[in-house]
């Protein structure tokens, strides 16, 4: 590890290429879509393992989870899912400060392998550790895997650069559609365990592509580019040691008193997931060195974040809200073909794959028209599309409120409807995040994009944890309404919203 951690790479422009791109990009491509296959694989099989055994289970499902009710379940996996996001601004923080990108990477890639050997072993403390080891490896590896793929030009103006991310994008969506035919069917169907070590083993397949493949990347993805100072250092060290000691003790008491229980560790997490953005979107609303036009547009920033944490809300329930329901009161079979519940979370990155391309396609044919929507239009899309989908999903759970088995073709129709709204919200606002970035957060704000998924998943999770059944026909339906009237909003303010955004379009 550490001779290949510290050979200095060769420069890419000498190297060979990877479909007329950089070699490395070969190496950053593998690497994700194996990060991908183990954490989307591993996703796949989350809810119905804890769900497993307990009265919320599907009837004739394997045995051996935790027995967890729905409403812990969607908890748990909505904080889970939040704090890989959250953990995208310490994981960038250590990129620039502590290791550099590549260094933290490698770090990352043992550290996600660790936590699904974690998983891979029984018993419900084995499962949080592992839980805890793949959050925080996917935080750090998340936010700084992209970095290099950008190191591997020349600049922005590198023309190739917009096409080497598509290629890296393709890799994310490749790895995501082919884990839960692998790992979900695995696990869910022949044995938990088995299914969470076959995600170490993909993620140790990408770690050792890395390790074989970092001469081909860019020298820049070896540096640091802010050490920190030995002061700085050993004020963080003393921040961090306060912090740690002070949890632990806390803790310890809560155990000693024989008070823990699972919502010890799950309020003040969903909790943090939503006070940690609001602060950092207040602190940097607030910074005195902004120009008036950054502040400006830091105000738009508010509704665009505000709106995708909407979306996300809904969007990731995907993963939990119709992953159960697809278990429990879906057809497993169609056209006599029969299929583990964990497939249908290979339909977005299928259709991601599918439907990308079509729409770089139609806003481009639409901006030669001089017709293309802009930013706010495409966020109001997409938001009224995810409300939409909720909509529809009150059909099938109608229609099984009797016992029947509904068709897949709901769920098919459900996930497709929501793809189509990601694809006009999520690329946009990565874009307007770029564009509306204060220069003195420049830097940080693609981790503070990050932070509308955490607010968003955390509210799923603040709802379960308050009681309210989220698999229930009115809360489907409210959830569908606040969503399809946030998009009226954000499209019915889109002047005021467009005047402080400036110059940004």
């Amino acid at each position: 590890m550490a001779s290949s951690l510290t050979k200095e790479p060769v420069d890419p422009s000498t190297d060979k290429t990877f479909f007329g791109h950089p070699r490395g990009l070969a190496t950053l491509f593998m690497t994700e879509m194996w990060e991908r296959f183990s954490y989307y694989g591993m996703r796949a099989l989350l809810v119905y393992y804890l769900v497993s055994g307990g009265a919320d289970a599907a009837t004739g499902s394997q045995g051996g989870g935790l027995a967890m009710t729905a409403a812990t379940t969607t908890a748990i996996y909505s904080v889970y899912v939040s704090m890989v996001y959250l953990m995208a601004m310490p994981g960038g923080w250590f990129g620039d400060r502590v290791w550099g990108a590549r260094k933290t990477v490698a770090i990352a890639g043992f550290v996600i392998m660790a936590g699904h050997l974690s998983l891979a072993v029984p018993g419900q403390a084995m499962f949080f550790v592992g839980l805890v080891l793949v959050a925080v490896g996917s935080g750090l590896l998340k936010a700084n895997i992209s970095t290099m793929v950008g190191h591997l030009y020349e600049g922005p103006e590198d023309k190739r650069r917009d096409g080497g991310f598509t290629l890296f994008y393709i890799g994310i969506n490749l790895g995501a559609f082919i884990a839960p035919f692998a790992v979900g069917t695995l696990g869910k169907e022949y044995n938990w365990h088995l299914g969470f070590a076959l995600a170490a083993v993909g993620m140790g397949l990408g770690l050792t592509q890395f390790l074989l493949g970092t001469k081909h990347l860019s020298p820049k993805s070896s540096l640091v580019p802010n050490p920190l100072s030995a002061e700085e250092r050993k004020v963080v060290l003393t921040k961090v040691a306060v912090v740690v000691l002070g949890i632990a003790v806390f803790y310890g008491a809560v155990i000693a008193l024989g008070a823990y229980t699972l919502n010890w560790a799950l309020v003040p997490l969903t909790l943090a997931g939503l006070i940690i953005p609001i602060a950092v979107l207040t602190r940097i609303k607030r910074d005195k060195d902004l120009s008036s036009a950054e502040q400006s547009k830091m105000s738009a920033y508010i509704w665009f974040f505000v709106a995708a944490a909407v979306f996300w809300m809904i969007y990731d329930q995907g993963g939990s809200t119709l992953s159960l329901f697809a278990d429990d009161k879906t057809a497993s079979s169609m056209f006599g073909f029969g299929f583990s519940a964990t497939w249908y979370q290979s339909l977005n990155p299928l259709f991601v794959m599918a439907l990308a391309p079509v729409f770089a396609w139609l806003w481009l044919w639409l901006a030669r028209k001089n017709q293309e929507p802009n930013t706010i239009v495409k966020f109001s899309m997409g938001l009224v599309l995810i409300g939409a989908s909720f909509f529809v999903f009150i059909v099938p759970m109608n229609m099984a409120g009797d016992g029947t088995k509904v068709s897949p073709m709901w769920l098919v129709s459900i996930y497709m409807i929501q793809t189509i709204g990601e694809l006009c919200l999520s690329p946009v606002g990565l874009s307007v995040t770029t564009k509306m970035a204060p220069q003195k957060y420049a830097s940080q704000m693609m981790g503070v994009w990050f932070l509308a998924v955490t607010a968003g998943d955390c509210t799923t999770s603040l709802l379960s944890i308050a009681g309210v059944d989220l698999n229930g026909l009115s809360i489907i339906a409210l959830q569908a309404a606040a969503a399809v009237l946030a998009g009226i909003a954000v499209h019915s303010y889109r002047k005021k919203v467009q005047a402080l955004m400036g110059t940004v379009h």
